[in-house]
């Protein structure tokens, strides 16, 4: 599958090489390159994007106000000489991080897993008829059963999806996997964490309890979550 990439950075010079280095890679179309953000969300109203290298210290908006301020946000992957950016990175869902300047090697590395996650989400994440889909995880593509999932743990970059049988470690976005699980079997407790309501055993505060142990509550998704539980509760 082909990923269509845009180029957002003020400096020429690093434009340049970022666009010599998608060339080298069969699976990457560059569809353009802009200076700013301004330039950048214009383009992105006109062309399919998939990826974006985006540079975060730019005139008049930086690459994480930018990324903040798209309704729909596409695969991004940092491109920066300041590694204190890191952390806010990665909390905004990004591909990777890459510091200047930027070898052709981590640059590749960068590419494939974006090339993981753009695969995932248009083809393997995708639920049968009945009560599995099929992922990603190492090596090998598995099938999950609905029916196996205690629970999905989100990480800065990857997910780790918890069944009873073993534990499943994949590069998906946890909002991509959220929307293709049934909305009526999995529901959110946290921002990290998203629990099969039939393997909930227990609510004691401000945890959810499981067979194989305990995962937190927020107070931004326990009404939610209270309330779901409100449907199935016996009442005198």
């Amino acid at each position: 599958m082909i990923i269509n990439c845009l180029v957002v950075d003020d400096e020429p010079v690093a434009r340049q090489g970022l666009l010599e280095h998608i060339k080298e890679i069969d699976f990457l179309n560059p569809v353009g390159e802009c200076k700013d953000a301004l330039e950048a969300s214009a383009l992105l109203q006109k062309e399919k994007v998939d990826l974006v290298f985006l540079d975060i210290q730019m005139p008049k908006l930086t690459g994480i106000d930018f990324l903040k301020s798209l309704p729909v946000q596409p695969l991004v992957i940092f491109t920066t000489a300041y590694p204190q950016y890191a952390i806010e990175g990665y909390e905004l869902d990004i591909v990777d991080y890459l510091l200047k300047p930027i070898s052709f090697n981590r640059f590749l590395k960068a590419a494939l897993k974006a090339q993981d996650k753009f695969y995932l989400q248009h083809k393997q994440l995708q639920p049968a008829a009945d009560d599995f889909f099929f992922v990603k995880s190492g090596q090998k593509i598995e099938k999950i059963n609905f029916a196996d999932i205690l629970y999905l743990e989100g990480m800065s970059n990857y997910i780790i999806i918890h069944t009873q049988q073993k534990k499943h470690v994949s590069y998906l976005t946890f909002k991509g996997i959220q929307e293709q699980l049934p909305k009526d079997q999995f529901i959110r407790t946290h921002k990290s964490f998203l629990v099969s309501v039939s393997a909930i055993q227990a609510i004691d505060g401000n945890e959810v309890i499981l067979e194989t142990g305990k995962i937190p509550i927020s107070k931004n998704y326990k009404e939610g979550l209270m309330n779901r539980i409100e449907k199935n509760l016996f009442k005198r």
